[in-house]
This record gives structure tokens, sequence and C-alpha cells, in this order.
């Protein structure tokens, strides 16, 4: 059984945000196709977010969540989101099955200071 809560801890590299997770030995992965621009609106109030900020993200709602994405669809191995009352979609590389067991219908996330 995965974690209900899982925290990550997204930078910026050269103008894009990427993260690393040891345990998956991911490196700089990168957020693409409109997902950098929900970080951007995520965190406006954190200082010095780009030097790297901590990202907690669920399935289920949880106390303080910040922003919710709902599935649209699959595609190329990823999955497209939509962000909770905008048109904005971004999409989600394969590196999420490494967090959930199969594409969330919801994800709940907030961004806190690192």
């Amino acid at each position: 059984m995965k974690n209900s809560l899982i925290a990550i801890f997204p930078y910026k590299y050269e103008g894009t945000w990427v993260f690393d997770d040891e345990h998956f030995d991911l490196v700089k992965e990168p957020f693409v196709f409109g997902i950098p621009e929900m970080i951007e609106e995520l965190v406006t109030e954190v200082e010095n977010a780009e030097k790297g900020f901590k990202l907690i993200f669920s399935q289920k709602p949880f106390p303080g969540f910040q922003m919710k994405i709902n599935w649209l669809r699959e595609e190329c191995e990823g999955n497209w989101y939509e962000l909770e009352g905008t048109n904005e979609e971004g999409w989600l590389c394969p590196a999420l099955m490494h967090y959930f067991e199969s594409p969330p219908i919801h994800i709940y996330a907030k961004a806190e200071t690192k």
C-alpha cells in the first residue's frame, strides 16, 4: 500500500520545474505540458520556491490543500489532468505511477517552504 500523503521537493533547473526522488532513481525529472504553469500558481506564497519547496499531494483531500486537479484522459503512457475551476490542462508523465497504483481521479496538492 502506498502512502496517503506524499512529499517531493521540486526546484527550478535551467528554467524548468524538476524534482529528484532517489527511491525511484529520478534525477531532474521535469514537469512539462501545462504542469509548470500550475506549479507557478501553487507557489505564489512560497518564498524562493525556485530554490526548492515541499510539494505535498494525495488522491484524497487533506487539511489545507490548495489545489485540486481532475483526471481527463490517458495519453502516451502519461495522464492529462485539469485544474479544477479552470480550463488549464497539464500532463503528468509515467513517473506518476511510482506514487499511485493507478492514475488518481483527483489529486490534491499543497506547496510549503522546504
